[in-house]
């Protein structure tokens, strides 16, 4: 096989290590093997199988088409994934990209083997290598010449350092935390707030971490400046806290303060963050008033 289409499948094959080998999958390498993988390999093979004869494009051209090809497939494999019981999640999509890329690798030694060497295309390592030494080395050359060189070859991995270091490391953005309040069905709207005198209303609370650390988050409910429900939860970084919460408002009136507090860290000098509902509360109908329940209002506000 090509030197090429080796050094492409052993490519394709530390992508799946790097990815599904626990040991490997933490290691920084992933992050350029997978850009490799994701933004060049694929549309690589696929040119490789499409144009065998080395006549049929010149380098850049091949160069740009297997960035441009890939960037066109990825998507396209992870819309099917889509539609499949696999999701688009992570090793799925490294596994689909994995097979399409061998796969075309396998098209591509089957279409060169039967051409002559002469007319096979096979990217020349050794005598660009080769061509590299020579200029270095040769007579001619003036030091001026042999500086140049030495300066633009170290520019260049310079370069390619920083960007896998930038990549490798990323700044991290802002911090924060997202503390939201979501309707009975899960969605932004079709909020509880025409509600009767002892039945149950329920609201979705969520908090998200997006603070690059661990945080311990205190919630508060109040109702008329009264605290009715207080729950922790300590979430790492990115991690989504999101519950149901039932309660039961027993004062009828108008335009009533249902309150959520956040507080992070244990520090109650003043809240995080804070949402809050203006509820109406009509008086009970019927017989569902609070007389015989004996429960307080505290304890008729749980988290489901």
């Amino acid at each position: 096989m090509p030197a090429d289409l080796l050094i492409s499948a052993a490519l394709v094959l530390s992508t799946l290590a790097l990815t599904l080998v626990p040991p490997l999958s933490d290691l920084p390498l992933r992050v350029p093997v997978g850009l490799v993988m994701v933004l060049f390999l694929p549309g690589y093979a696929l040119i490789a199988a499409l144009f065998p004869h080395k006549d049929d494009l010149d380098g850049i051209e091949r160069v740009a088409l297997s960035f441009g090809l890939s960037i066109a497939v990825v998507p396209l494999i992870g819309l099917g994934l889509n539609y499949t019981p696999w999701g688009i999640r992570l090793v799925p999509v490294v596994v689909s990209l994995s097979i399409f890329t061998i796969a075309l690798l396998a098209a591509a030694q089957a279409r060169r083997a039967p051409l002559p060497a002469e007319e096979r295309f096979s990217v020349p390592f050794r005598q660009s290598l080769r061509s590299v030494k020579d200029e270095m080395t040769a007579d001619q050359t003036s030091r001026l010449d042999k500086l140049l060189t030495v300066v633009l070859v170290m520019a260049i991995l310079s370069s390619v350092s920083a960007l896998v270091y930038v990549i490798v490391t990323p700044k991290e953005g802002e911090k924060f935390t997202e503390f939201y309040i979501l309707g009975p069905g899960g969605m932004a709207y079709d909020y509880p707030t025409e509600v009767a005198s002892g039945e149950e209303s329920i609201v979705i609370v969520g908090i998200v971490n997006h603070e690059y650390r661990p945080v311990n988050y205190t919630m508060l409910v109040e109702f008329n400046n009264r605290t009715m429900l207080e729950t922790e939860a300590t979430l790492d970084h990115n991690e989504t806290w999101e519950r149901p919460t039932g309660y039961v408002l027993e004062d009828p009136g108008p335009d009533q303060k249902l309150e959520f507090l956040l507080y992070r860290e244990d520090n109650f000098t003043a809240p995080y963050r804070d949402l809050h509902l203006w509820v109406n509360v009509s008086p009970a109908t019927g017989s569902r008033g609070t007389g015989g329940s004996g429960e307080t209002l505290a304890e008729r506000l749980r988290l489901i």
